[in-house]
């Protein structure tokens, strides 16, 4: 599917007529509701369907619960990771928030300038899933479906099945036509559903404290106030440098224009559409280990990530490095960040605050955050195989401290900018967020 494939799929649902009741007569249409389109509608059926994974009981609202910002883990007993329709089975990486995927570009490698050098740099960028393997959103809501550690679904037409003998299958008739469910690429509309229903207003709300701050609303506390000025700092947080917003050019659908192309001296942009808190790249953190994955039990076994994304040497330009993405992972867009821990590709932080202190001195003091060896030597980057290591992003700004040096932001300081990240949280998940705290 591509994205033109999901923009057709919504242009259906906008000529379609309103969603009968009949269409669903053992659903009712919900209050929340009266006011989608029948494409998007279908979308939110499906989402909702715990009758769609093998066995039934999970659905896509199971790990993406509309609660918390559109991020959970089905009750697993392992935090970090969701657990699948089966018992005893689980994921092995955090679920990401589906909030504000929908402005996320198509996976591809693009001139992007090296924060450090300046120089313009071929990197990866965008797609979905920790790994950019999902090109476009339709593309992504099909993995977990068919994924066995998820809905365990064993082939497309399955899924097909289960939604044609549903108690929703008129409405999929509605928007696609009376012979969708003998149409050759069935599955694919059903999943352009689903993705039209995640593009909808309500997984881009705009409607956090920062939000109001920017447009007048409201003022930042002292302390808020200080976190925001720590986090834009480049010579202490840099957080702009991956975590991107504020700049006045779009260049794809409100998502940042490469840094190179700003007028430095713009002031930051007082639309909220211009901060999404991710300039959709990718980078190498080096995360420590997090042993509650049953996987990580393997000493042999590594995550990593985008250089074992499915078909990237058919991306990459000739000649690319491949191995030099390994241990990268997609940066994360911090909107409802208090609302949506733990933290990193694998949960292995609880709490916001662990998260950020990591950031400023994993390199002045590592004996934090990473376990030592039977030497007593500290076991820095333990997620990755040694021939990896040097991939790890130590020359960034906040990243490029050594052992018993300062780091770029104090005690304080990650106080101020965990307090100015709270204020990110979009209303309906406030509550939410201040339960994680």
């Amino acid at each position: 599917m591509t994205t033109k494939s999901l923009w057709l799929a919504l242009a259906i649902a906008a000529a379609a007529p309103a969603p009968a009741l009949a269409a669903d007569p053992a659903k009712p249409l919900a209050a929340d509701e009266y006011r989608l389109l029948p494409g998007a509608l279908l979308g939110k059926r499906l989402f909702e369907d715990t009758t769609l994974s093998e066995p039934g009981g999970l659905s896509c609202a199971s790990c993406h619960d509309p609660a918390t910002a559109f991020r959970g883990n089905n009750h697993s007993t392992i935090p970090a990771v969701a657990a699948g329709s089966r018992p005893g089975v689980f994921g092995d990486r955090k679920v990401p928030s589906l909030m504000y995927m929908s402005y996320s570009p198509p996976f591809a490698f693009l001139p992007w300038p090296n924060d450090v050098t300046g120089e313009m740099e071929i990197t990866p960028r965008g797609g979905q899933f920790w790994d950019g393997r999902a090109l476009v959103l339709d593309d992504q809501v099909q993995g977990p479906l068919l994924n066995p550690r998820e809905m365990n679904n064993p082939t497309k037409q399955a899924v097909v099945e289960k939604v044609r003998a549903g108690a929703y299958a008129n409405l999929a008739r509605d928007v696609f036509g009376e012979d969708v469910f003998d149409a050759p690429d069935v599955f694919d509309k059903l999943a352009s559903a689903i993705a039209s229903y995640e593009a909808t207003p309500r997984f881009k709300l705009f409607s956090s404290r920062f939000d109001d701050w920017l447009e007048g609303r409201t003022i930042l506390s002292d302390q808020e106030y200080r976190g925001f000025q720590a986090f834009i700092d480049k010579s202490k947080g840099n957080c702009l440098s991956c975590h991107d917003g504020g700049n006045p050019n779009e260049a794809y659908e409100g998502a940042p224009a490469p840094p190179a192309t700003r007028d430095p001296n713009a002031p930051l942009s007082r639309n909220p559409k211009d901060w999404f808190f991710t300039d959709f790249t990718y980078d190498v953190l080096g995360a420590p280990r997090n042993m509650a994955i049953a996987d990580n039990a393997d000493p042999a076994r590594f995550d990593l990530g985008l250089c074992k994304r499915p078909g990237i040497k058919d991306v990459a330009p000739e000649n690319f490095d491949i191995d030099s993405l390994c241990g990268a992972f997609k940066t994360p867009g911090l909107r409802n960040v208090a609302a949506s821990g733990p933290y990193l590709h694998n949960g292995v932080f609880a709490s916001l605050r662990d998260v950020v202190a990591f950031y400023f001195t994993r390199d002045t003091n590592p004996e934090r955050w990473y376990p030592k060896g039977a030497d007593g030597a500290v076991l820095k980057f333990d997620d990755l195989p040694a021939r990896y290591r040097d991939n790890v992003n130590t020359k960034q700004v906040p990243y490029d401290r050594h052992p018993g040096e300062a780091p770029r932001a104090d005690d304080a300081d990650i106080d101020d900018i965990v307090a100015f990240l709270k204020t990110l949280t979009d209303a309906p998940f406030v509550e939410a967020a201040a339960g994680r705290h």
